[in-house]
């Protein structure tokens, strides 16, 4: 649902952390954890490689890296900043602007919302000091989630320690929840990730696609408030919450899947990269020869087109949006695409781009109607699965309520 850029500093509450990240995850994020060197005392960054299957962020001068400023263009790409724990000198380095880290310079770098979660002694969060700094961060937009109070690390009781992971968790599902939206109680069908052709039972054809755009659409169109419907592909990426998952393999699988589901949605998004050519697959495994092999490829049926020439679309429903992934003429090929399918979006990207496209985290679209074309720049797939939704509200806003 959205990539969330997990901030740990050095409190004993670091080792709650690695639940934070397990929850978020539970709720359809992915999660990057950025390390203070401190906070590398109390839990090592291998626990939260392990657990968020990405390399932590533990300084912020990393030899090789000076092709690209990483903590800009992670602050450009997150969706979310969450420090837990978030400690006195921390929240005072943020309140006055000191950027001597990572962390700090990532926080003054970003614009996506900042969400903190102070954790220290019971004196220390009651001092004049550090309550004239979470003021300041408060009335600068920083959500706060207030401490927990009990039995502290260092014996006394009272209030300073960590919220439980879980309430961390609720907190910042609810900055990440929008309010009532055009999608609030539709239909929405979602396909993602590639098909694959068999040419015998050992070897298939397929494509790169991982599924990441059309699951990011998925989640992102549940947290509006639809009800999804997610037809998917092969694809290791797991998978964001959706009222129904349908797993197919072939296109011919797809086909069927999302022809017989489609007039029951408001919305259709067909993400997914769907194989052009098929063939007879050999019932045994083909034997390798010293010649060449030969092999009949014919055309799948295009269920785009055959979503734009459904009855339903003369009422306007289902809305439909395709995918058009290109290496040249790529605005070209898309309006091309919308005519002759028949369908109201197009969302066009460069696939020869080695930061945007198949297997990567972050994509460069362009929605493309039959009256405009609007660039979303490089951004996290999240951020731009919420630019394609935004596109489509306003067809949405056409079709009669409860549709």
């Amino acid at each position: 649902m959205a990539l969330i850029a997990l901030g740990v500093t050095g409190g004993i509450g670091a080792y709650k952390a690695v639940e934070v990240a397990r929850g978020l995850q539970k709720q359809g994020h992915e999660v990057v954890a950025v390390m203070t060197e401190s906070a590398q005392r109390f839990v090592t960054p291998l626990t939260f490689e392990a657990i968020t299957r990405r390399a932590v962020v533990t300084e912020l001068w990393t030899p090789g890296t000076n092709a690209e400023i990483e903590h800009i263009a992670l602050a450009s790409t997150v969706d979310l900043l969450l420090v837990a724990p978030a400690t006195a000198n921390t929240i005072g380095r943020f309140a006055h602007g000191i950027a001597d880290d990572f962390l700090t310079s990532m926080y003054l770098a970003t614009t996506a919302p900042v969400v903190i979660a102070p954790a220290m002694n019971s004196n220390m969060f009651a001092h004049p000091a550090v309550s004239a700094n979470i003021d300041t961060l408060r009335d600068r937009g920083v959500r706060i989630v207030e401490p927990g109070s009990g039995y502290l690390a260092c014996g006394w009781i009272g209030k300073g320690r960590l919220a439980e992971p879980e309430d961390v968790v609720a907190f910042v599902q609810q900055v990440l929840q929008p309010p009532a939206t055009a999608f609030s109680g539709r239909a929405v069908l979602v396909t993602a990730g590639p098909t694959y052709e068999n040419i015998d039972p050992v070897r298939f054809i397929g494509n790169r696609a991982s599924g990441r755009m059309g699951f990011a659409v998925a989640a992102e169109a549940a947290r509006r408030g639809a009800r999804v419907t997610l037809v998917a592909g092969p694809s290791s990426v797991p998978l964001p919450n959706a009222a129904e998952v349908v797993r197919v393999r072939s296109a011919a699988e797809m086909h069927a899947a999302v022809m017989s589901r489609a007039a029951g949605h408001d919305v259709v998004i067909m993400a997914a990269a769907v194989a052009d050519y098929t063939l007879d697959a050999a019932p045994q495994k083909i034997a390798k020869s010293e010649g060449p092999l030969t092999l009949t490829l014919s055309r799948t049926r295009d269920i785009l087109a055959d979503l734009g020439s459904m009855p339903t679309r003369g009422s306007g429903r289902p809305i439909l949006v395709g995918f058009a992934a290109e290496t040249h003429d790529v605005i070209a090929h898309a309006r091309d695409k919308l005519t002759r399918k028949k369908v109201d979006l197009i969302v066009a990207n460069d696939v020869s781009r080695a930061d945007a496209g198949f297997e990567v985290d972050t994509n460069a679209v362009t929605v493309v109607s039959a009256t405009d074309a609007v660039e979303v720049p490089l951004q996290s797939k999240a951020t731009v699965a919420a630019r394609i939704l935004d596109a489509v509200e306003p067809w949405l806003a056409k079709l009669p309520p409860g549709s």
